[in-house]
């Protein structure tokens, strides 16, 4: 009986979480970011990198990120962009880590900006379309004392 309520206290602020809706304006807003749906694909470095995003349904858009090296995955990450009661959040979790979120810091008409000024690298995810239809993809933050950035350029796959 104490395991059972040891796992109920655990899984009650999950449930909370998923329990309060999200404001009804942040489901419009979230909805701007289709743009981002379908397969997304570049090669940078001898790295092949694709990423697939959902539409945004149900209050969320999810996401799954692969670099292949050689014919062998290299690396990988879990991706969710979610409304939430505190705002449209992006979770971020590389490689099966744990989640690691960034709250909306802009949304315009084809580019979005995550931030999490408390991380220690990346603190800003920003995704945008350029006028030829790429999807580019870029992190920012400190390292070694400077504010570094990494940058990738993905063309919508057929």
């Amino acid at each position: 009986m104490r395991a059972i309520a040891v796992l109920f206290l655990l899984a009650l602020p999950a449930a909370l979480l998923f329990a309060q809706a999200p404001p009804p304006d942040d489901i419009a807003r979230l909805a701007r970011l289709a743009w981002l749906e379908g397969r997304w694909e570049g090669t940078q470095g001898g790295v092949a990198m694709e990423e697939h995003w959902t539409a945004p349904r149900g209050g969320a858009l999810l996401g799954v990120h692969r670099d292949v090296r050689n014919g062998r995955m290299v690396s990988f990450e879990f991706l969710r962009i979610q409304a939430t009661p505190e705002g449209i959040v992006y979770f971020a979790s590389p490689n099966g880590a744990a989640v690691t979120p960034f709250e909306l810091a802009e949304l315009g008409e084809k580019r979005v900006v995550f931030e999490n000024r408390q991380h220690d690298f990346p603190q800003r995810i920003l995704y945008w379309t350029d006028p030829a239809g790429a999807l580019h993809a870029r992190i920012e933050g400190p390292r070694g004392g400077k504010t570094v950035s990494e940058e990738w350029v993905w063309t919508r796959a057929r």
